[in-house]
C-alpha cells in the first residue's frame, strides 16, 4: 500500500516550514504503507495541480497532507475543506484571491475521508497534543485539502485523504510579536509518523 505525504515550503515571510522540516524526519515506510513525500508550492493553483499529478503517478491508498498553522497549541487533524479560497496575505506567487471557488462545479464542502479520531488517539498515545480542528482555514492549506479531496473523489475513489496542521516550530516562535506555542520538529514528525499508523490500520482492517 502507498501513501501520498506532502508538507510545504516556507511562506508570509517565514525561513522555515515545520510540515517540510518534520517530512524529512518522517520514515519512507510505516506498517505496510511506503510513504511517498512530496513538498509543495504555497500558491493556488500550483499547488493542487502537483498533488494531481503525484496523484496520477502513484496512485496511492491514502494522502496526508500537512501544513503549518501558527498559533495552534496542538496537532489538528482537519474535518473539513471549503470550497472556497479568501486569503488574508499573498501566496508565493503574489495571488489573493478572494471570495473564489476552489472547483466551480465542486461541492460547497468536502469531508475527510481519513479516520480523524483514530489519528487523534494515535498521537496522544505517542504523548503529544492533537485535537480535531473544523476550521482548515481559507488559504492554500483548505485549498490543498479541497482539491485533493476533489480529485480522489473524481479519479482514486477507492482511496481516502485529508489534511492536518501543526504548530510552528521553536525557532519560529521565538520571532512572533506576542507568545505563540510551538513543537519541535521531531515530536512533529513523531505526531505524523502516528497518525499514518493509525491510517495504516484502518486500510488494513478495510481489506
Amino acid at each position: 500500500m502507498k501513501l501520498l505525504l506532502t508538507g510545504f515550503e516556507p511562506f508570509g515571510g517565514e525561513t522555515i516550514n515545520p510540515a517540510q522540516e518534520a517530512l524529512a524526519l518522517v520514515s519512507d515506510r510505516i506498517g505496510a504503507l511506503e510513504i511517498i513525500k512530496r513538498i509543495l508550492p504555497v500558491a493556488f493553483g500550483t499547488s493542487i495541480a502537483e498533488v494531481r499529478a503525484a496523484l496520477r503517478e502513484h496512485r496511492p491508498d491514502a494522502v496526508l497532507c500537512v501544513g503549518q498553522a501558527g498559533g495552534r497549541m496542538e496537532v489538528t487533524p482537519e474535518r473539513v475543506a471549503l470550497n472556497l479560497n479568501d486569503a488574508r496575505i499573498p501566496d508565493n506567487k503574489g495571488n489573493q484571491p478572494v471570495d473564489e471557488p476552489v472547483f466551480a462545479d465542486g461541492p460547497a464542502a468536502y469531508f475527510t475521508t481519513l479516520p480523524l479520531r483514530e489519528m487523534v488517539a494515535a498521537i496522544h498515545a505517542a504523548g503529544l497534543p492533537a485535537r480535531v480542528s473544523n476550521t482548515a482555514g481559507l488559504f492554500v492549506c483548505n485549498h490543498v485539502m479541497y482539491g485533493v479531496l476533489y480529485h480522489l473523489a473524481h479519479e482514486l475513489p477507492g482511496a481516502i485523504g485529508g489534511f492536518m496542521h501543526v504548530p510552528y516550530a521553536p525557532e519560529q516562535a521565538v520571532r512572533q510579536s506576542a507568545p505563540q506555542p510551538s513543537m519541535s520538529k521531531n515530536d512533529i514528525a513523531r505526531a505524523i509518523a502516528a497518525a499514518i499508523s493509525a491510517i495504516e490500520r484502518h486500510l488494513t482492517a478495510r481489506r
